[in-house]
Parts: structure tokens; C-alpha cells; sequence
């Protein structure tokens, strides 16, 4: 549903998105630039390697257990006002993890600075898509991740040269400044959109988010998010123990190979913002998952020819990059728009599922990476695509068919 303070995209209009991608890109990189020293970090503090994914799970996990908060909040108070504060708080923690002086206290950190995702999805998300019209706001989401990769791609190549020369800490330091310049950018940039809902009780806040998750058809298609999403994620989570650990890959060789896999969502995004306006909305999802389960298929033939494994795995990691990169965006706002909750309500849900299940994935695939190795990763990340071909596929149908009768409701009036 538009609202009327929706605006079209231009000059003007896009320097409160840059301003937020900018703090997007301070939070994933400091998991992407982190990941490649997690093997040193644990050997630092004296414990065991199996805990270096922890580090990314304990960050989503963070964001999940506060998104119930700060959706409702934006809601009441405004988002500008929740989204400056939030991402105060994620500057803070940066400082802060330079003084832990164990693995706990490095997690419990790890825990808290989750909190920056959780303002960007549930707080800086909500405002773009009511900031902009509707396939305004597909293209700028595109863009802000295509923007946002460049922590995938050039954090893992930093976080090795981290390691070899200087120290992890500087890492954190220099996120701490990134979200410092971000906050000026989002008070100076950010439109004010006046606060949809008045205070509630907290009774009446779970009563809100009980109604959304029991919407099944925005459930049906809210899970697509993590889906389409997942597989990578897991592999940012597992693969330094993969590379490194398993196949024998050196810290640089590490990040160089991630380059093409992030590459591929890169395109998979420019070629989202080129034909969104040719197709229906939607349309690029059924392309994109097919895709996605063709590189997780390639990826699982590595497995049977061992000689093969590391070309197999790039080239099924670039497909599924690229498939999620002309769906991601376009799952979003689907979910995102057929709920008629407030939508700081509508983010935050959609956040929290988000979060538990890259938490739970990454937690189980954890384990199973102790039994199974590098097989536990490609055949989880084999049965998350599929699974989008039962229920999610059939809700997704039902959006359009329901937007394309709107539509024609539309014009014949």
C-alpha cells in the first residue's frame, strides 16, 4: 500500500538511502571482514575452532532477540529518531569488543553489535519502502545491496590482510568510524515521516505481532526472504573453516575466492534493476531460485569428484549469488507489502523470522559440519531452495494473481 509521502527516485531523494547503506555496509562488514580472523581469535583466547561460526550466529541472533522492539518503537516515535539511536549503540559496541578479554566477552559483544542489523531491517528498510514508490523502492533496495557488497567482497581480502600484518582490532575500529560518518549522513539526509501509531501497552504490541505472524499468506511469503538468502549466509558462517581449515587455502587465497561468488550477486542485482519495470512484480523470483538450485546442484557434483571440488563449488556459489541477486530484493518488498499491519511491525517481523532462522541454520550446520564436512553445507543449502517450491512458490502465485485483478480493478475504473 502507498503511502503519501512516497517519492520518486532522484538526486535528491537518494542520499538518505546512501547515507543508510553506508551503516548497512559498516554492519556486514563487520562480519565479512571479521570471519577470515575468527580462526586466529579463537586460538587467541585458547579455545576451539568449531566456535569461530558462533561469532556470525551470536551477531544475528543479537539482532533477532531486540527486532520485536524496535520496529514498534519507529511506529511510535518516528524512525529517524530509533534509527539514530540505534546506530549509536552498534558505534559503542565497536569500541567496546577492543577491551574483551575473553571468548565470552568477545561473543556477548558479537551479541549486542547485532543489533545494527536489526536496525537496518526493521527501522532503515520500513523507511525506504514508505520514502519511495513502489518499484522506486525495488531499485534502490538493489542498489543499497549492491552497494553493501562490497563488504563480502573486499572484507574477507581486508580481514586477511588484518591478520598477516597489523592486528583484528583495527578492523573494529575502523567500522566504529564508518557508523560514526553514517549517523551524520542519516540526521542530515533521512526524511521525517511523522510517527503512524500512538503509544501501546505491551500487551497490545505481542497482540500486533501475533496478528501478523498468524497472516499465513504474508508468512508463506516472508519465509522466502530467509530462503533466498540463507544458502549464502551459511556460507559466509562456514567457510573459512572450509577453505582454510578443510581444503587448505591460505588466508589471502581465502578472501580472493570469495570475490567471484559476491560478483555474481553483484550482477544478479544490476540485472534486477534493468528489467524490473519490463515484468510483472514478482516475476524475477521464479527465475532466480531455479538458478540458485542449479549452483547448489553443480556444487553437490564437486562432492563425487573430488579433483574438481574447489572450480565445482566457485561455479555453483556464483549461480546461486546471482539467483538470489534478481530475487532478493523483489522478495522483500513482496512480503513486505501485502501485510496491512503498521509496518515498523510488518519489518520487525519479518527481521525476527529472518534472524532465527539464519541463527538456527547456522547453529545446526555448525554441528552437522562436524560429521558430514563440507557435505552438511551443500545439501542443507540443497533442501532450503527446494523447500521454496512448496508453499512459498504457491503464495507468491497467489500475490500476483491478487495485484494483476487489483490492477485491472484500477483501469477499468
Amino acid at each position: 500500500m502507498q503511502n503519501t509521502y512516497a517519492k520518486t527516485l532522484n538526486r535528491s531523494t537518494l542520499m538518505f538511502p546512501l547515507a543508510l547503506v553506508l551503516f548497512e555496509l559498516a554492519t556486514y562488514i563487520c562480519n565479512d571482514l571479521i570471519q577470515p580472523a575468527m580462526l586466529p581469535i579463537t586460538q587467541h583466547f585458547g579455545v576451539s575452532t568449531t566456535l569461530a561460526p558462533s561469532a556470525m550466529s551470536l551477531y544475528l541472533l543479537g539482532g533477532a532477540c531486540v527486532a520485536w522492539l524496535f520496529g514498534p518503537l519507529s511506529d511510535r516515535f518516528g524512525r529517524k529518531k530509533v534509527l539514530l539511536s540505534g546506530v549509536l549503540f552498534f558505534t559503542v559496541c565497536c569500541i567496546l569488543i577492543l577491551f574483551t578479554q575473553s571468548m565470552t566477552q568477545f561473543l556477548l559483544l558479537r551479541f549486542l553489535q547485532g543489533v545494527g542489523l536489526t536496525i537496518v531491517s526493521a527501522v532503515g528498510y520500513a523507511a525506504v519502502q514508505e520514502s519511495f514508490q513502489e518499484r522506486d523502492a525495488v531499485k534502490v533496495m538493489a542498489l543499497m545491496t549492491n552497494i553493501s557488497l562490497l563488504a563480502p567482497l573486499l572484507g574477507p581480502v581486508l580481514g586477511a590482510f588484518l591478520i598477516d600484518h597489523i592486528s583484528w582490532h583495527w578492523g573494529f575500529i575502523f567500522i566504529a568510524i564508518m557508523s560514526l560518518i553514517s549517523w551524520y549522513g542519516l540526521k542530515r539526509a533521512m526524511p521525517e515521516i511523522p510517527p503512524s501509531h500512538q503509544s501501546q501497552s505491551l500487551l497490545e504490541l505481542f497482540k500486533g505481532f501475533k496478528a501478523v505472524y498468524a497472516d499465513h499468506h504474508f508468512l508463506s511469503l516472508a519465509i522466502a526472504l530467509p530462503m533466498v538468502v540463507l544458502p549464502l549466509m551459511l556460507w559466509i558462517a562456514i567457510s573459512p573453516i572450509i577453505l582454510v581449515d578443510e581444503l587448505g587455502l591460505t588466508s589471502l587465497q581465502y578472501g580472493l575466492f570469495q570475490i567471484p561468488v559476491f560478483a555474481g550477486l553483484i550482477l544478479g542485482n544490476i540485472v534486477l534493476i534493468k528489467i524490473v519495470d519490463r515484468y510483472p512484480l514478482g516475476k524475477t523470483i521464479f527465475a532466480g531460485f531455479p538458478i540458485m538450485l542449479a549452483g547448489a546442484l553443480i556444487a553437490a557434483v564437486g562432492l563425487f569428484i573430488p579433483s574438481l571440488l574447489l572450480p565445482l563449488l566457485l561455479i555453483g556459489l556464483t549461480l546461486i549469488s546471482f539467483g538470489e541477486g534478481i530475487a532478493v530484493s523483489v522478495v522483500f518488498r513482496t512480503a513486505f507489502s501485502s501485510s496491512d499491519r503498521p509496518k515498523g511491525t510488518v519489518a520487525a517481523s519479518m527481521s525476527m523470522l529472518n534472524m532465527l532462522c539464519f541463527f538456527s541454520g547456522i547453529e545446526i550446520v555448525r554441528v552437522l559440519y562436524s560429521h558430514f564436512h563440507i557435505a552438511a553445507y551443500i545439501v542443507a543449502s540443497i533442501v532450503i531452495i527446494l523447500t521454496w517450491f512448496t508453499f512459498p512458490r504457491r503464495a507468491l502465485i497467489q500475490e500476483m494473481q491478487k495485484r494483476e485483478l487489483a490492477e485491472s480493478n484500477t483501469s477499468s475504473v
